[in-house]
């Protein structure tokens, strides 16, 4: 009996090698390459149903192979429910189930369900909806990358700057949505009648895009629109100059372990 359960153990740690992208000694293992193009398939083969003309001709191929995908998907997060336990933070029932509950196991479920819960079925919104959740698979594709994980370390590392400056932003546009509501609200209700409506074009507006279909027509509101686009100018930099540091932090450190290393 010991044999066997040592046996079992021997088989799990050698699934969870090839099935945990970054137990593989060096990059993905063959079983994780196959995923990876998997989802890359069915991510656009999701967006690709979207185009009736296409899945006209043959609707029956388009369920079949949806319900092939998700088959499979459905299999493969079981296996790595199965060898998740070999890592000690997901060991025993209680650390799987804590595994279950990560966002990323979440998004397999959400875009492995429809699959199941919606073959055939009328062409209304809510199916469409809940169809497109399988191009959440996509998502999926950070587990693969160290890219995804030198994104994160990024911005973990430089969060307390980035929510300063999201929250001057906010601070911006609350004070400038609020000058156009009272400056423009009479003079044209439709676009600044309420602080919500003239919001819409605070972002605009602070954000540089500049569509054009909302803009101040008294002095005072074309003032006070000239500051909220200059603020803008800085307060896109900001953001971008944090991140664009963290990032050259980031990279001088992989950089510095790689050469400590070799």
């Amino acid at each position: 009996m010991a044999a066997k359960g040592e046996s079992a153990a021997t088989l799990q740690e050698r699934a969870y090698r090839w099935v945990e992208p970054r137990a593989w000694p060096k990059g993905l293992s063959p079983f994780n390459r196959v995923v990876l193009v998997l989802i890359v398939v069915a991510s656009a083969l999701a967006v690709i149903e979207t185009e009736d003309t296409v899945v006209a001709p043959a609707p029956k191929l388009f369920v079949g192979l949806d319900l092939a995908f998700g088959v499979i998907f459905l299999i493969e997060l079981a296996l790595r429910f199965w060898v998740a336990g070999v890592d000690p933070r997901w060991a025993g029932l209680s650390g799987r189930l804590r595994w279950l509950l990560r966002p990323i196991s979440i998004i397999d479920l959400i875009a492995i369900l429809p699959s199941f819960l919606l073959l055939g079925g009328t062409d209304t919104f809510m199916l469409r909806l809940i169809r497109l959740a399988r191009i959440l698979r996509i998502a999926r594709l950070g587990q693969f990358s160290e890219a995804s994980l030198m994104l994160y370390e990024a911005i973990r590392s430089r969060r307390y700057e980035l929510t300063v400056s999201l929250l001057a932003a906010g601070i911006v546009l609350m004070v400038s949505a609020t000058l156009l509501y009272l400056i423009e609200g009479e003079v044209q209700p439709q676009a600044y009648g309420s602080i919500p409506r003239a919001l819409w074009w605070s972002i605009v507006t602070l954000t540089t895009v500049g569509y054009g279909d909302v803009y101040p027509v008294t002095l005072l509101g074309r003032i006070c629109g000239a500051f909220t686009a200059l603020a803008g100018i800085g307060l896109i930099a900001m953001p971008t100059g944090i991140l664009a540091a963290a990032f050259s932090d980031v990279f001088q450190k992989r950089r510095t372990q790689k050469h400590g290393g070799e």
